[in-house]
C-alpha cells in the first residue's frame, strides 16, 4: 500500500513562492508517473502538474506554466512542486498523487490511484 504525504504549504502573499514535497512510502514510484491537484473552496479538484516516472516530461495546467516547476527525485522516492509568484486564485489544497496503473506510463492528468491527504496553500492578495 502506497502512502504519500504532503508538506511545505502554508500562508504567503501575493508575488511571493512556495515549495510543496510529497514523501512517499509503503512501494517505490520511481516507474510510475506522479502529480500535483488542487481543489479550491467550491471548486472541483483540478490536475496542476504531472511529471513522468523519469523525470524527463513534465506537464502543467496552463494557469501555472511559468510559474510552478514541478520535480521528482526518485533516489529518495519523493516529488516537488515549486511555486512561484503566487496569485491569491492559487489558494486551494494541494494533493499529491501517484498513478500505478501503468508502470512507465505517460503522464496524465486523470486517473490517479493514490492520493496524499493535502496541504493548504493560501495566497493574500
Amino acid at each position: 500500500q502506497v502512502q504519500l504525504v504532503e508538506s511545505g504549504g502554508g500562508l504567503v502573499q501575493a508575488g511571493g513562492s512556495l515549495r510543496l514535497s510529497c514523501a512517499a512510502s509503503g512501494r517505490t514510484l520511481s516507474s510510475y508517473p506522479m502529480g500535483w491537484f488542487r481543489q479550491a473552496p467550491g471548486k472541483e479538484r483540478e490536475f496542476v502538474a504531472g511529471v513522468s516516472w523519469s523525470r524527463g516530461i513534465t506537464t502543467y495546467a496552463d494557469s501555472v506554466k511559468g510559474r510552478f516547476t514541478i520535480s521528482r527525485d526518485n533516489a529518495k522516492n519523493s516529488m516537488y512542486l515549486q511555486m512561484n509568484s503566487l496569485k491569491p486564485e492559487d489558494t486551494a489544497v494541494y494533493y499529491c498523487a501517484a498513478d500505478t496503473s501503468v508502470a512507465f506510463g505517460s503522464v496524465r492528468t486523470r486517473g490517479y490511484d493514490y492520493w496524499g491527504q493535502g496541504t493548504q496553500v493560501t495566497v493574500s492578495s
